[in-house]
């Protein structure tokens, strides 16, 4: 009888022995998680590198713009779904009149807390765009979430042409983008043509051939029209909020924004975002 008492109050203190080892296990691997998502270097670099992100394009890293998702494999989306958009068809006129049009609306106010930098949106006449749908993209790309807004330390807003702004993002010609560009002391030229968007004092200048076309090693690679459009967008107004060209951090990882992804990728993979995962995502200076 006192046996049959012993045995259970063993077998409860095994018990409790082994709960206590695996509570500390876990407790080591929630530490080393913490760790391994802590600031210093590139955060989520090597994470983020690692993972397989399903239903995405190729080379894409960083979470797409919510217009450019896919629908996930094997989902109940109708067969007849379009595929995501890599470049626009048809001719791009390559000059305009060199005058533009602004969009008038007021936006909502992007961001949580900090300075409030507003901006207004202007379209070359000539170009074949509307203000308003290039408003709202900006404004996309800008709102995130991932865009410059999420340091928590500085908004946005768009606010109409008429108004006082803190600077103007253009979308021109690739002609008068050239010049703009020119004018602000960066040559936008590769092969002689005016090819990238630029940043000069006060002006986002947004190319309107890669507006339209992306770029080749984006299309080849299946990313999205509206992701290029995101990175360019984010790249550009980086420029503007006083960030430098960085350099990518190691093959496979993903690219800063602030990478000249237009260019080249250099093994990196596509990212149009300059927060990731609400840690803000850099590689090494040039």
């Amino acid at each position: 009888m006192p046996t049959t008492v012993r045995r259970p109050a063993r077998r409860q203190r095994r018990l409790a022995l082994v709960a206590q080892l695996a509570a500390v296990v876990l407790a080591i691997g929630t530490t080393v998680s913490v760790i391994a998502e802590g600031p210093g270097g590139y955060p989520d670099a090597d994470r983020l590198a690692a993972e397989e992100i399903a239903a995405r394009p190729p080379l894409v890293a960083a979470p797409l713009p919510p217009s450019a998702t896919p629908s996930p494999s094997g989902s109940s989306a109708a067969p007849s779904s379009p595929p995501p958009v890599l470049r626009l068809a048809g001719a791009v006129p390559t000059a305009g009149t060199g005058r533009f049009g602004y969009d008038d609306r007021t936006g909502p106010v992007l961001g949580r807390a900090g300075e409030l930098r507003r901006y207004r949106v202007a379209v070359e006449s000539g170009s074949g765009e509307d203000a308003g749908e290039f408003g709202q993209a900006v404004r996309t790309a800008l709102a995130g979430p991932g865009s410059w807004v999420d340091s928590g330390r500085m908004r946005l807003q768009q606010v109409p042409g008429g108004s006082v702004g803190d600077f103007v993002v253009y979308l021109a010609t690739a002609r008068t983008a050239g010049r703009m560009c020119a004018d602000g002391g960066v040559d936008i030229r590769v092969d002689g043509r005016p090819y990238t968007s630029c940043r000069a004092p006060g002006k986002v200048i947004i190319n309107l051939d890669r507006w339209r076309l992306s770029v080749p090693h984006f299309v080849r690679a299946g990313v999205p029209l509206s992701v290029y459009r995101t990175y360019v967008v984010n790249h550009e107004v980086g420029h503007q909020l006083g960030h430098r060209h960085e350099r990518c951090p190691g093959a496979g990882r993903p690219a800063p924004v602030m990478m000249q992804q237009t260019l080249f990728l250099d093994g990196c993979r596509v990212n149009p975002w300059p927060y990731v995962n609400g840690r803000r995502y850099a590689g090494p200076g040039l």
